[in-house]
Formats: C-alpha cells, structure tokens, sequence
C-alpha cells in the first residue's frame, strides 16, 4: 500500500529517531571529548533544548549523566519520557519552547547537534534562546550547537539525502533549498521522508523554515548574549584533533560554546 501524507517528520518520532538517531555514535563521542576538553568545570547534569525523541540523552543517561531536555511537540515528549522510563530513569522531558524556558537547577552542559537552532525565526527568538542556556548553565559549563551557515565565498549547499535501516524498516530522506527570502532572512526548505515495511510504503512531504545566518551575522549575534565565550570551533566531521578556522567558506560549524 502507498500512502502520501502532509505532515511533519516532528509528528513520526520513530520515524525521526531512526533518521538521525542512526549515526549517534560519532555525536556521542564528540560531545564526551567535548566536556573532557574545554569545559570549565566537572560535568554531570546535562541539558538538550529541542531534545526531540533523545536519541542522544539516552545514551548519556546510560553512562551516569543527569540529563533533561525540552521539546516543542508533545509526540517526541512522549516518545523520549517513554524511552527514559523503559531503561528506569526519571521521565525529565517536558514539553517547552527553547527560546522562554527556566531550569529549577543549573546544568554542567547542553548541546543542540542538528541545526534546530535555526527553527527559531527572529533574531529576538534566537537572542532569548541564547539568553535562556545561559542562564541554564553553571559557570564554565558548555553549550555545544551545530548550525550550518550560509557561506558567502561559495555556493551554498543545495540538497542533501540519507537513509537509514532498522531490521525491515527503512526511511529514505531528502531535503531541497526551494530558495532564501533574503528579506526576513527564512530559508524554505522541502522535505520528503519515504518509510518502507514489508506490506508499505508511505511518504511524508514535509516543509521547513530555517532562520539564515552568515558568519557575522551568527556572530553579532552571539556578542550580545556576552556571558557565553567561544572556546573552539569544529565541522561536522566532529574530529577533535582538527578544529576549524570558520571562513566565508565555511557552511557546517560546530561552536563550543563556553559559560563565563
């Protein structure tokens, strides 16, 4: 049977967690050199905004860390508290917007891996999220954030695709620029999601608004948000002998972002 649906790949968790819960290991890795290399203090409880289904806080949780996170869609809420419960950990997924939330207790370290970051619209949006980790963290702690920039020495990227497979699942993505409305600075993106069982196939036609930012553009910004230092920068390589130098080239970018 094939099914096209108009929705939101935030709706399909299981679908979303296979998509980009596949390649954990290499996200994993890197943010536990990450801690041992430019964090300022000793870390234990950490934080993801926009956690989604916790494909990584799971992980995490598995070896000793306190972890929490927020999410705007109550389907991937549900999806990561169960996933917390079933191992026996403490059900710490709310559902939150990431750019106006408080913590009762400050975290160690956060991380938002995946360019979530750039679903926040405004600059208003994307300062108070900055404010909010901020204020989330304990001095010298880490908010490691992954952002793809728009470069202005080179053409940008304009597409991209990936699978991947659990036993008889299979879900196949690819993602397009439709184009940059330069104005409000939004990138439109199309999306399709194409899920394949034994007896189905079912394809998820999904569109995104992604927020632009060129290098000092992401670089204004973060200079008025001045309790956050930038202690180092990588690709998505997440290759912690090789940190970049981000130029007008640069597309993906890893910042280490350190809490004064």
């Amino acid at each position: 049977m094939n099914t096209d649906v108009a929705a939101s790949i935030y709706d399909y968790p299981k679908y979303y967690d296979l998509l980009f819960g596949s390649d954990w290991k290499a996200e994993y890795y890197f943010l536990r050199g990450c801690f041992e290399k430019h964090a300022g203090r000793k870390i234990a409880r950490i934080f993801e905004p926009a956690c989604g289904t916790g494909r990584l806080l799971i992980k995490l949780a598995k070896q000793g860390f306190e972890v929490a996170g927020n999410d705007l869609n109550p389907k991937a809420i549900r999806f990561c508290n169960a996933r917390f419960a079933r191992y026996g950990f403490p059900e710490t997924a709310t559902v939150g917007d990431m750019s106006a939330f408080k913590v009762r207790k400050k975290y160690d370290a956060s991380f938002n891996m995946i360019n979530t970051f750039r679903h926040l619209p405004t600059e208003a949006s994307a300062e108070a999220h900055l404010n909010c980790m901020a204020a989330a963290l304990n001095r010298g702690g880490l908010y490691v954030l992954g952002i793809h920039l728009e470069p202005t020495a080179c053409l940008p990227m304009q597409e991209e695709e990936w699978t991947a497979r659990r036993g008889n699942l299979v879900v196949n993505s690819y993602m397009w620029s439709k184009g940059i409305d330069r104005r409000n600075r939004m990138e439109h993106l199309g999306l399709h999601i194409d899920v394949f069982t034994p007896s189905k196939r079912m394809r998820i036609v999904d569109h995104m608004e992604y927020r632009t930012y060129q290098k000092s553009q992401f670089l204004s910004l973060l200079k008025r948000v001045p309790e956050f230092e930038i202690a180092e920068t990588y690709d998505f390589s997440y290759d912690l002998k090789n940190p970049i130098k981000v130029t007008a080239a640069t597309e993906d970018v890893v910042y280490i972002l350190r809490r004064k």
